[in-house]
């Protein structure tokens, strides 16, 4: 059977930075307040990563507990390819009581880069737990539970990320292979349906489509293969 066409979005990627500094950006965590340091973040902004990356660690060298920072520092890593440091990073930054949804969601993503579904899955149930009105949060916990076999509770959390973004015709495709591959060809035949009657020309429906009608063999392989960063917003 032909391999069905994947969502052309790996993960969610939403790659224009919502950064608010330091003068107005700051949260309490017990009786700290954390903030980040204007320059450094300026350069995030601007995804010079290399920049950003030289201004946070000379950040965190006068303070080394600023969870903000770490978790800054670890984006920038992540976005130049330095997985294992992105991770270290951002687990510095939930040791010392950040708890915003996307570090979990893109600490997530490090994981599931690294193919490493069972912490993936753990720490997007955070992200989903943090941040239950984000369909990012959902949808990358499908993929998790997807890339582990656990497709039923893929279905139910992509069906969530569905509701909070039912445009979206990417997620509505990756649910339709996620259904497909668990057996539910009426959910997969109906989800493939719907989009080529709202989104006629969003091609993979379609090719999918047609490739189910003409088959009745399980799809193979994943939904996804790869992994993108959630912009950091604060």
């Amino acid at each position: 059977m032909p391999r069905l066409i994947a969502s052309l979005r790996l993960c969610i990627a939403a790659m224009t930075l919502a950064l608010v500094f330091a003068v107005t950006s700051s949260w309490a965590a017990g009786s700290k307040e954390r903030i980040c340091d204007v320059n450094a973040d300026f350069a995030l902004g601007l995804e010079d990563y290399p920049a950003a990356i030289a201004l946070h660690r000379k950040v965190l060298r006068a303070h080394q507990d600023n969870a903000l920072a770490h978790y800054h520092l670890g984006f920038a890593y992540g976005m130049t390819g330095r997985t294992t440091d992105e991770i270290r990073e951002y687990l510095v930054a939930v040791r010392l009581g950040l708890d915003k949804w996307d570090l979990f969601l893109n600490l997530g993503l490090a994981h599931l880069a690294q193919k490493d579904w069972p912490n993936a899955i753990k720490t997007l149930q955070i992200a989903v737990l943090l941040g239950p009105d984000h369909p990012e949060a959902h949808f990358n916990l499908a993929i998790a539970y997807e890339m582990s076999g656990r497709l039923r509770e893929a279905i139910q959390e992509i069906t969530a990320s569905l509701h909070l973004a039912p445009k979206d015709p990417e997620e509505r495709n990756a649910k339709a292979i996620i259904c497909a591959k668990a057996g539910d060809l009426v959910c997969a035949r109906d989800e493939w349906t719907h989009l080529t009657q709202v989104a006629p020309d969003y091609i993979p429906a379609r090719v999918n489509l047609a490739i189910l009608n003409g088959s009745h063999i399980r799809p193979p392989a994943a939904t996804t293969t790869g992994v993108n960063r959630l912009a950091v917003a604060r």
